[in-house]
Parts: structure tokens; sequence; C-alpha cells
């Protein structure tokens, strides 16, 4: 009787542990969707909080003025973005003409540089002691600014133009894609009932492509409602100037808590926006996708049109400004390249290099917990935990600070009351809790990328593998991540991007004395000394040149198109 007991327990035992993978992917997938949910969770909590005098003060105030600027900035910026980005992808996909295929990646590269940054450049470069000016008034002999007028860029028109060079590419590359998995026959039957060009796009491959259009016209105005810089430097008070302001400036945490809900307020209707605008729409396509598509040949006229559309983007929102910061860097180099600039470079590093690591390895335990349990509890965990790229980097700060703060006060007051220590700031204002905010707002980013790699994967694979005798694990160390290896470093590198880019968070929760590259720019540029800010922002476009290049060939390369 002992010993079946005994072999009873083993076999449970050994059940158990088999199931053990099971039970892992389960518990860290639900741990990370409840870390994922906590600023999220508490931002939304302050709009049930008992504080009518706050709401009261705050529309009285400044709320309609947040409202109406943040409305008109998004309007402004979608108007931008849709005309850039689709007339550009519709160009250089289906028309063929001198310099299209260089175009191709070139358009995506405003990607690499952040709107804050294209606002100081073009600011110092139009101001009266610019160099635009100083040469028009050399051409025409002007000798005092009562001899001419020339616009001012610090507005609200200038911010929707800055954010507008730097955003177009989410609807232009999310476009382009579409057109280039356009169905060959749905093209030439348009081209067999006699349409020309214009009505082939009008008729046929817009409303094809609207489902990928709206989704990268979503992600433009969420980038939108995250700006900081461009808008803070602009004057122009939207909700994320107004959050930062009210926290740092004022120090009132729940009146910033109550902008930060309202904000997530505009981002829950986008994200419903975007789900119903697509949510009827089917759309299938009838051949080879790899098939390649028949471009429309221009003549010259229209040549020259269709180049000068494409080119303009281009050189007004990466062009002008990298070789302006540039030429200052190089110029100034031994006010630029000090050892401050590579101290803020290694802090920058060091941030972005944990937080990319960190999220892969979240991601892709989400992505391969996913593939293990195709759970409906599984994808809901899933589903919340990639809520956080929608989120702007202010509001998440705000999310995350209330928290700790409550969790730092309590251990200091239990501490001080039993042992006479007092703790001081344990987690807030730390590394840690800037990281936490990090991968909260790209966790999205690295769990995408690595989940479209894994889909890949064809599960006949897996199943050879287990009977093999390896396990969930040894499959994944084995079998898929040498198959998935390039999807994982896109995904680092997208990671690393975008924390270096990254300003409202950082402002908002960086350790004492402890400076990024983005910090220092937007220190700089408020001081009016963009000489000094040069070098930090041209690292950050550089950084972001090497993903953007990475993305545009691995488009071409799905579809077998070389750049030429």
């Amino acid at each position: 009787m002992f010993k079946i007991n005994t072999f009873s327990n083993r076999i449970n035992f050994r059940g158990w542990l088999n199931n053990l993978p099971t039970y892992v992917w389960y518990l860290s997938i639900t741990i990370v969707a409840l870390l994922i949910c906590v600023p999220i969770f508490t931002v939304i909590s302050s709009l049930f909080a008992d504080k009518k005098e706050v709401w009261q003060h705050l529309t009285d105030t400044v709320l309609k003025d947040y409202i109406f600027n943040s409305l008109l900035l998004m309007l402004g910026v979608a108007i931008g973005v849709l005309l850039i980005g689709v007339s550009c992808a519709w160009l250089v996909t289906m028309c063929d003409f001198f310099g299209s295929r260089v175009l191709e990646w070139l358009l995506l590269m405003p990607l690499a540089a952040p709107a804050y940054i294209l606002a100081y450049s073009y600011t110092n470069m139009l101001e009266y002691f610019g160099p635009v000016q100083i040469w028009l008034r050399g051409i025409f002999g002007w000798e005092s600014v009562d001899d001419y007028w020339f616009p001012s860029i610090r507005n609200l028109w200038g911010a929707i133009a800055m954010l507008i060079l730097v955003l177009y590419p989410y609807v232009y590359l999310l476009a382009r894609v579409a057109f280039l998995e356009q169905s060959v026959c749905t093209v030439e039957a348009s081209r067999s009932l006699g349409y020309n060009p214009w009505q082939s796009f009008y008729k046929v491959a817009l409303p094809c492509s609207r489902p990928s259009i709206v989704t990268g016209l979503a992600l433009a105005l969420m980038e939108t409602l995250n700006d900081f810089g461009t808008v803070q430097y602009f004057g122009v008070n939207t909700f994320t100037t107004g959050i930062y302001r009210t926290w740092l400036g004022m120090g009132e945490r729940v009146a910033a808590a109550g902008l930060s809900s309202f904000l997530m307020i505009f981002i829950v209707i986008l994200l419903f926006v975007e789900r119903k605008s697509r949510s009827h729409a089917r759309y299938y396509q009838t051949n080879n996708s790899n098939q390649n598509l028949p471009r429309y040949s221009l003549n010259w006229f229209r040549s020259i049109l269709a180049l000068c559309t494409c080119s303009v983007p281009v050189i007004l929102g990466f062009i002008i400004p990298t070789i302006y910061l540039l030429n200052l860097t190089i110029r100034n180099q031994e006010e630029t390249l000090t050892e401050n600039f590579w101290e803020l470079s290694r802090n920058s590093l060091i941030l972005a290099l944990i937080s990319s690591i960190i999220a892969i390895f979240v991601g892709l335990i989400m992505a391969y917990g996913q593939r293990l349990i195709p759970k409906i509890i599984i994808n809901i965990s899933i589903r919340i935990a990639s809520m956080g790229y929608a989120i702007p980097g202010s509001v998440i700060a705000v999310g995350i600070l209330i928290p700790l703060g409550k969790i730092d006060n309590t251990i200091d007051s239990w501490m001080t009351t039993h042992f006479n220590i007092s703790t001081g700031l344990l987690l807030s204002g730390t590394i840690i809790a800037l990281i936490y905010a990090y991968l909260v707002r790209f966790l999205a980013v690295s769990f995408n990328t690595i989940e479209s790699s894994l889909s890949k994967i064809k599960p006949n694979l897996d199943d050879a593998s287990r009977s093999l005798g390896y396990g969930a694990f040894a499959t994944l160390f084995k079998v898929h991540l040498p198959l998935m290896w390039g999807g994982i470093l896109t995904a680092i590198m997208l990671v690393f991007v975008d924390v270096m880019k990254e300003l409202p968070a950082t402002l908002v929760m960086r350790p004492f004395n402890f400076d990024t590259l983005a910090v220092r720019v937007y220190q700089y540029a408020s001081d009016e000394r963009l000489m000094e800010a040069s070098a930090p922002a041209l690292t950050i476009i550089l950084v972001g040149i090497l993903p953007v290049t990475i993305l545009s060939y691995r488009i071409a390369k799905s579809r077998g198109d070389g750049i030429s």
C-alpha cells in the first residue's frame, strides 16, 4: 500500500512538473498585465475622486484652453499627415518617376527626428539673427525689422507644421504597405474599366487601404497628444504642458491626475474611432501579394510634380534640420562635444539598453505564452499589457509616481515609527521607476514585433520538437529563438530608439542630477542655447536613422523590390 501511494504521488508530481510551463506563463503574463494596469487605473480613478473644487478650478481657468488647443492641434495634424502620407505612399508605390525608389526609404527618415528637435532647429534658423533672415537682409538690403515682415512659427500653427513633418511617416508607412498588398488583379481590373490613375486611386486603392490609413492616423494623433517639447517651446497650452506645469510647477498632484484622466478620455475616443472605422470592413486579396504591381508611367511634367511632392517633406522634415545641427556641432565642437555631452550619452545609452532588454524579455514571455496558451484570459491580459503605447508619457509618469509615492511614504512612516529611521524615497525619482515607465510605454512595441516574428513559425515545428522530448522552454531556446532572432534585434532597436527620444516621462521622473540627451536638449532650448543643444539633438537623430533604414529595407524585401 505504501509503494502504491508513493508511485501515485510520483505520477501526480510528474504531471504537475509537465504543466509547470503553463503555470509559469499564466502567472508571468498576469503579473505583467497588473503592473501595466497600475498607472492606467491610478489615473482613471482620479475621475471618481471627490475633488469638486479641483475640477471647478480647472474648468474656470485652463481646461477650456487645453481642450480647444488639443483639438485644433489634432485636426491640423490629421489633415497634414493624411495629405502627405497617403499621396507620397501612392506616388512611390504605383508611379514610375525619377528617384521614386530612393524616395521610398527617404520618406521614412523624418521618423528619426523628434518634433521638439525640429521646433528648436527651425526657430533658431528663422529668428532675426538666424541664417535665413540674415541672408534675406543681405540680398534685399534691409537694415532692420521695420523694413520687412517675417512670420513667426512659435505658435499653434508652427507646432502643427513641426508635428506634421515628423508624424506623416506613420500614415505613409502603413498606407504604402497596404498599397503593396493590393491585388494585381484588382488594379488591372480598374484599368480595364477605363479608370485613369486618379480614378483607380480614389475608387479602388484608397477604400481598400482605409483600415491601414486610419491606423496610421490614430498612431500619429496619439503621438500628437503625447508631445510636450514642441508645444511647450511654442507656448501652446495643451494637456501635456498643463500636466507638467501643475505637477512640478504648482505641486498639485490631484489636479495633475485630473488633467491626466481627461487626456485619457481623448485617447480612449481615438482608440474607439480607430476600431469602429474598421470593425465591419473586410478586404480580401485574390492573388499572390509577391507579384509585382504594374506602375503608372508619368510624363516629364507629372514626374517633376511627383518628385517635388515626395521630396519636400524629406527636405523639410529631415535634411535641412540635420544639416543645420551637423554644421552647428562641427563649427562649435569645443563647446558641444564636451565631457558633459559624453556623460549624457552614457546616461541615455544605459537607460535605453536596460529598458530595451527588459522590454524584449517581457515581450517574449507574453508572445510565447500566447502561443502556448491561446486562452481568452491570456489574450485579455496581453491586450491590457499592450495599452501603454497609446498612453502619453506624462500620463504614465503621473500614474506611476502617485502609487510609488504612497508606497515610499508608508515604508518611511513604518520605519520611523518602529526604528526611528527615515528611509526617504526608495522608489520615486529613481532609475527603477523611470525604467518602469518606459516598460509601460513601449512594451507594445516589443510585443508586437516579437509576436509578428513568432507567428511566422509554423506550429508543426513545435509538435516536432515535443515529439523529440523537448519541453516548452527547450523548444523556445532551441527552435524559436534562432528562427526569430532578426525580429528580436528589430524589437530591441525600436525600443532603444523610442527610449532615447522620450521626453515627457523622462523629464518628470528622472532621478535628481541625472539628465539624458532628450532632457538636456529641452533644457538648452528652453534657455535659447541651441548651439549647446546641437550635439545631443544630432545624436538622437542619428541613432534613429538605423532602425528606420532597416524597417524600410524589410518592407521592400518583403515585396521583392530593390532599393536603388
